[in-house]
């Protein structure tokens, strides 16, 4: 019976293993029809989530959210903006990332920037 037992919470413990993963979620709101005047800070926001960060970018005057990959390189999570026309506005975006396991860079065209847990 107490191999049973053993086996049982075993089987438990394996079978919730998290598989990796990387996913975001964004709003945006297109401010000017040109890019002078663009904010370069950003805010990030961490939570059990993941991370929430709000900028300003220069993106294609008709940007879509398609035009935003993200994926994991090592311990960063990379995001793309698509840049394919010469037309560029300035948008702000509200961006949530989250991805397992644990990253501690996030990359955004090509800045990357370190994630620090708060208390640390």
């Amino acid at each position: 019976m107490r191999y049973l037992s053993f086996i049982l919470i075993v089987s438990i413990f394996v079978s919730c293993k998290t598989k990796p993963f990387t996913k975001h979620s964004m709003k945006f709101e297109k401010v000017s029809e040109n890019c002078s005047g663009i904010d370069q800070k950003i805010k990030m926001n961490s939570n059990l989530n993941g991370e929430r960060l709000e900028f300003q970018a220069c993106l294609d005057a008709d940007f879509q959210k398609a035009q935003l990959t993200s994926f994991r390189q090592g311990d960063t999570v990379v995001l793309k903006f698509d840049r394919t026309k010469s037309q560029q506005a300035l948008y702000n975006i509200i961006l949530d990332v989250d991805s397992y396991p644990r990253y501690y860079f996030l990359s955004i065209d090509g800045n990357t920037f370190p994630i620090i847990p708060a208390g640390n």
